[in-house]
């Protein structure tokens, strides 16, 4: 546990306030987001989130209890470690926005508005849900080997490619706004509702915000108990979780058209779920079991994450898939077709 003062817990408050204001502004207006675009907000958003890494380094001190414990770890590396592992799992995210956008025809100028509101929602569930993870762990030590069986049995899907399959048609949460709401057919521009026959209904937009919250609930499942082994401070799990979900719309556009290039990423993100279920158990057997049990260190996670992260992004680019090939390589005339 950590000593954050006050203002600083304020100071992030602030920040991400203002952020997402600037953010609204800057997007009032219903565009396409284009690559160059894309690219500055990214670069802005791990800007903010590295100098805000940096303040925790400086100000974040273990408390004396900790201290006397015999843990004097780093704020600073938790905060990035634990930012740079919710990175890395957000890029998966990518793949069901994809789909989700995809199955409800959404425009693309609509796009960054549905993705606004889905980040707003995931700052206030991923509050609920970290806080409660916090609370839970602290009385309870022994539900880490349960998020370390989470992780593992998430890394053997993706091992499997099973995350491949999520299909928006399929969501619970869109079958029952369905029964409760009538849905338009059209869209009007980023209104969540009209009214026809005199008659209110929610129009497409509705659903497609739904569809994104109820997804980001599905990653929390994986989300969740991956931060928690890096670090059981709500103010480090909670603002690394909230820098990375902010700059998730940019990297999402950013990447757009491109995501199935990185076709070794489901792969890395597996290897790194499994890692970090593994420093669950060896986190929760010391604690429960016998202190005699080393921890997995937080700086060799941090390195772990970085290498398999960039290892399955520079593989995916040295050795693309079979279909991306064939379609690169000019077609080779036939012997009738040859002068």
């Amino acid at each position: 546990m950590y000593d954050v003062p006050t203002w600083l817990w304020i100071g992030f408050g602030v920040t991400v306030v203002v952020a997402l204001a600037i953010d609204l502004l800057a997007h009032r207006d219903a565009h396409v987001i284009r690559f160059k675009e894309a690219a500055w907000w990214s670069v802005g958003w791990v800007a903010l989130a590295v100098v805000f890494g940096v303040v925790v380094f400086i100000f974040v001190e273990p408390t004396q209890a900790a201290i006397a414990a015999g843990d004097d770890g780093s704020a600073g590396v938790d905060y990035f470690t634990a930012w740079l592992l919710e990175k890395s799992l957000s890029v998966d995210n990518l793949f069901v926005f994809a789909l989700i956008f995809a199955y409800f025809k959404v425009p693309a100028a609509y796009q960054h508005r549905v993705l606004f509101y889905g980040v707003m929602g995931a700052l206030v569930f991923r509050a609920i849900f970290l806080s409660l993870g916090v609370a839970v762990v602290s009385q309870f030590t022994a539900i880490l080997f349960v998020f370390a069986a989470i992780l593992l049995y998430s890394a053997y899907k993706l091992f499997r490619g099973d995350d491949d399959e999520y299909d928006p048609s399929t969501s619970l949460a869109i079958r029952l706004m369905r029964k409760v709401i009538p849905v338009s057919d059209e869209y009007h521009g980023t209104k969540f509702f009209i009214k026809e026959a005199g008659k209110r209904v929610g129009t497409p937009m509705l659903a497609v915000v739904v569809a994104i919250e109820a997804a980001d609930l599905l990653f929390a499942v994986d989300s969740v108990p991956a931060v928690l082994a890096v670090s059981d401070d709500l103010f480090i799990v909670y603002t690394s979780n909230a820098f990375a979900i902010l700059g998730l719309r940019a990297l999402y556009f950013l990447l757009a058209g491109m995501l199935d290039k990185f076709h070794y990423l489901g792969m890395g993100l597996a290897i790194i779920l499994a890692f970090i279920g593994v420093k669950l158990i060896f986190q929760a057997s010391h604690e429960v079991i016998d202190e005699s049990i080393p921890h997995i260190p937080t700086q060799l996670s941090l390195a772990v994450i970085v290498v398999v992260l960039a290892g399955s992004v520079i593989l995916s680019l040295m050795r693309p898939q079979k279909a991306e090939t064939e379609a690169e390589q000019p077609a080779v005339p036939d012997e009738a077709d040859r002068p």
